[in-house]
């Protein structure tokens, strides 16, 4: 089996063309074999890009551990990539259009080679376990202002509230510091279990959440993350809903291999 290793901003992935339908989804300990750091090729998840009747193609995330995952802003760009550049499926590089677990996305390549990805609209903002709470696409994140993020315990604070809310699943938490006018973020992400080098659905949480609350004026947020750099931009309707969010970053091609 061949496979393509991507990273977006340090959140990395195995990308597999799924089209023929060969790979097995529910191969949950095979799953996590591919994805282990020291007995596997090292991944947060594996991404299968298989065939759609009315999109471009179809993006299936499934978690390090096994388990089905909900919409990754950072996947969605490198399977943007991966279709375009190794797949050669994507003629249009402004007008690429696929569907994942959330519904419908649009990316445009950009001349730079960063990726432009249309993320779902947010609709509800509110509070639970005292933190501010929202879902990005289908993805429920915590967001936490701190101080002193570098040397924030990421990991055992956002285990205290993983599991403490109504979702099932559990949620993924971002802790935040502003400072000159950069959100700088860590996040803990439920399904990889640990702390991840980016996260794009808690870029765009981080920044809508920091609009909703009055700490970003503007209405694009520069976010800084230990994997690298993502660019939000949003427009905020009159009933208080965040349309034509757009996530930019990076999508880079590691290497390819193969397996058994």
């Amino acid at each position: 089996m061949e496979f393509y290793k991507y990273h977006g901003t340090g959140n990395d992935f195995i990308l597999i063309d799924n089209r023929s339908g060969k790979f097995d989804a529910g191969d949950v300990e095979k799953i996590k074999a591919l994805c282990h750091r020291r007995f596997g090729v090292g991944a947060d998840g594996i991404l299968l890009l298989e065939n759609s009747e009315k999109y471009n193609f179809k993006m299936i995330y499934i978690n390090s551990d096994g388990s089905r995952g909900s919409m990754c802003g950072n996947g969605g760009r490198c399977i943007v990539h991966f279709a375009h550049h190794l797949l050669k499926i994507v003629k249009d590089t402004k007008n690429v259009k696929f569907e994942a677990v959330d519904g419908e996305h649009e990316a445009e390549i950009l001349d730079d080679e960063r990726i432009k990805l249309k993320m779902q609209d947010v609709r509800n903002i509110g509070e639970r376990n005292d933190l501010t709470f929202l879902y990005s696409g289908t993805t429920p994140h915590h967001i936490q202002f701190v101080t002193n993020l570098e040397n924030f315990p990421v990991c055992s604070e956002a285990r205290k509230v993983r599991d403490k809310n109504r979702d099932e699943k559990g949620v993924n938490v971002n802790y935040v510091e502003y400072k000159d006018g950069v959100l700088n973020m860590r996040t803990y992400e439920r399904g990889v279990e640990d702390e991840t080098w980016a996260c794009g659905t808690g870029a765009t949480s981080v920044a809508i959440a920091s609009h909703y609350l009055g700490k970003l004026k503007g209405n694009v947020a520069h976010i800084s993350m230990p994997g690298g750099d993502l660019t939000v931009e949003f427009e905020k309707e009159k009933d208080g809903t965040y349309k034509n969010i757009y996530l930019t970053g990076p999508a880079v091609f590691v290497f390819k291999g193969e397996t058994n």
